[in-house]
C-alpha cells in the first residue's frame, strides 16, 4: 500500500503530460495568416506545371493556401480545361476558417469541402491551421466530367495531364 502512494503522484503527473504533447498549442487562428502559393501555369500539351511541388507547415500556425491558375488549355470536349484540386486527406487533418473566391468570404469554421475547380483564370484561398502533422498529397488534374466521367465523381483521374504537390505538416 506505501508503494502505491509513492507511485500515484507520478503516474497522475503521467497522465496529465500525455494529452498536452498531442495538442496544438496558441490561437487556432492568430492573424494575420502566413501565405502560401500554388501557382498552375499550362505547359506543353496542356500538362499543369506549378510553381512549387512542396509545401513545409507546422501544426498550430495560421496559413492561408492560395490556388492560382491560367486559365489556359482546353478538355477533350475543347471546352476551357478546368483544373481540379483535390486535397481531401490534408483537409480532414486540418482546422478550417475561411474560403475565399473572387474577393467572397465564406466562414466556415471548421466545416470543408471536397476540391477546388479553377474552371478559367482565377484564384482560389483558404485559411486554415494544420492540427495533426504527416505528409498530404495535391493532385491537380482535369475536371473529371470533362473526361466523360459522371458528374460528381471525384479522385485521382487517369489522365496524362496532371500534377501533383505535397504539403507536410510538422
Amino acid at each position: 500500500m506505501r508503494s502505491l502512494q509513492f507511485f500515484a503522484p507520478l503516474f497522475a503527473a503521467i497522465a496529465l503530460a500525455l494529452p498536452a504533447a498531442a495538442q496544438v498549442g496558441g490561437n487556432l487562428a492568430a492573424y494575420p495568416p502566413q501565405d502560401v502559393r500554388i501557382d498552375i501555369t499550362t505547359g506543353p500539351e496542356g500538362v499543369p506545371v506549378l510553381s512549387t511541388n512542396q509545401i513545409n507547415l507546422t501544426t498550430g500556425d495560421y496559413y492561408r493556401l492560395t490556388f492560382s491558375s491560367d486559365g489556359e488549355g482546353e478538355d477533350a470536349q475543347g471546352n476551357p480545361f478546368a483544373r481540379r484540386i483535390e486535397l481531401n486527406e490534408f483537409l480532414a487533418n486540418i482546422h478550417l476558417r475561411i474560403l475565399t473566391v473572387s474577393d467572397i468570404e465564406i466562414h466556415l469554421q471548421g466545416m470543408s469541402f471536397r476540391a477546388i475547380e479553377l474552371d478559367e483564370k482565377g484564384e482560389a484561398s483558404f485559411t486554415f491551421t494544420p492540427i495533426r502533422p504527416g505528409d498530404y498529397q495535391v493532385y491537380i488534374g482535369p475536371n473529371p466530367f470533362g473526361l466523360g466521367r459522371p458528374a460528381g465523381e471525384q479522385g485521382v483521374q487517369d489522365d496524362p495531364k496532371v500534377a501533383y504537390a505535397t504539403i507536410s505538416v510538422k
